[in-house]
């Protein structure tokens, strides 16, 4: 993206507020030691801290990045030599308030160089590199297979990761650029994190046999709130949303448990515990058992999207599997019972 950009990672317009003009900041001669102090940083420091953050001691880290605990040891006490603070609390493995500073910023300064080495990759050959993406496991239960199945057609080089999670955990993940990208539910309210939207989902309540609702096809909002239901915990954004559906329609949802992963909802439903309320997809039309899918009016679709870290564009790997997502999507997911697809630029 050009410097001075007034667009956001997906091409729109972003909020000027956001734009610095650095060449008119004073720079001071603190400033000028500072960048002085940084520059002698070594990779190998922010790689140490880093391991030392993820497993919360020197041995631990040190075996994870297959060398000895001395030289661990080293590099973080460089790295806070440099930067004049302490960043590990030593009895406890953990990180200081000022080492989560440091810590955040290594990731993304680790994360721009892997995304160098991918750009200039790409330029040269096919699209070529690592992508860590994180997805909800509703959707990757009908979206993995054929994905990467595509992906391997048309970007050979590209190797991925895949990370199942619910949206609560990936969040967490996209911000601190542990994942490059992430398929989750919208929205997202988070000024570190940029969200397109790719399909919409019709709700939907799973009744098992034996059920007061299990012998409906449809049902009113109102006339699923006459029964206790299993649900997403108060603060999830398909919970949130469901709540104001049925603030609007002047009833109130009663949970009879209440579980932060809609495929282990969508378990105890199978099982007989009580009736969901989901997403069509943890209930696909190939599965079938003792229990049956109740249509629900009054409740609002579903909105799934692809999120990445807003801080650090995307890089050329990144930016094809994200299109490759939205280009399979909008060809399989009518192909699925309430999945719908939306209209993307050409």
């Amino acid at each position: 993206m050009p410097q001075g950009s007034t667009r956001n990672i997906w091409g729109e317009p972003r909020n000027p507020l956001h734009l610095v003009n650095h060449t008119s900041i004073y720079r001071s001669n603190s400033f000028i030691r500072y960048v002085a102090s940084f520059t002698a940083m070594d990779l190998r420091q922010l790689h140490a801290l880093l391991a030392v953050a993820e497993h919360r001691s020197f041995s631990a880290a040190a075996r994870a990045l297959h060398t000895v605990q001395s030289n661990v040891s080293t590099h973080v006490a460089r790295l806070e030599q440099e930067v004049g603070a302490t960043l590990i609390e030593r009895s406890r493995g953990e990180l200081t308030h000022e080492g989560e500073v440091v810590a955040a910023r290594a990731h993304r300064i680790l994360a721009e160089l892997r995304s160098i080495e991918h750009d200039l990759t790409s330029l040269r050959d096919d699209v070529a590199g690592h992508v860590r993406l994180g997805m909800i496991g509703t959707t990757a239960r009908w979206l993995v297979q054929p994905f990467l199945v595509h992906l391997a057609e048309i970007h050979p080089s590209i190797d991925v990761v895949l990370i199942e999670a619910t949206t609560t955990s990936l969040l967490p993940q996209i911000i601190t650029e542990h994942l490059d990208a992430a398929v989750i539910n919208l929205p997202v309210d988070d000024p570190d994190v940029d969200a397109r939207p790719l399909f919409d989902e019709d709700r939907i309540i799973v009744a098992p046999t034996g059920h007061p609702l299990a012998a409906r096809e449809r049902v009113t909002l109102a006339e699923a709130a006459g029964h206790e239901l299993l649900l997403p915990p108060t603060g999830t954004a398909f919970r949130d949303e469901i709540d104001t559906d049925a603030r609007r329609a002047r009833v109130t949802l009663r949970p009879l448990a209440e579980i932060d992963g809609l495929r282990l909802l969508a378990s105890l439903a199978f099982q007989g515990f009580g009736a969901a309320l989901l997403p069509a997809s943890a209930a696909p039309r190939y599965l079938h058992g003792d229990w049956t899918r109740v249509g629900v009016d009054g409740l609002s679709p579903r909105a799934v999207g692809v999120a990445v870290p807003r801080r650090s564009p995307p890089s050329a790997p990144t930016r094809a599997v994200i299109d490759t997502l939205g280009t399979l999507i909008a060809e399989i997911g009518p192909d699925h019972a309430g999945i719908h697809p939306l209209a993307t630029e050409s």
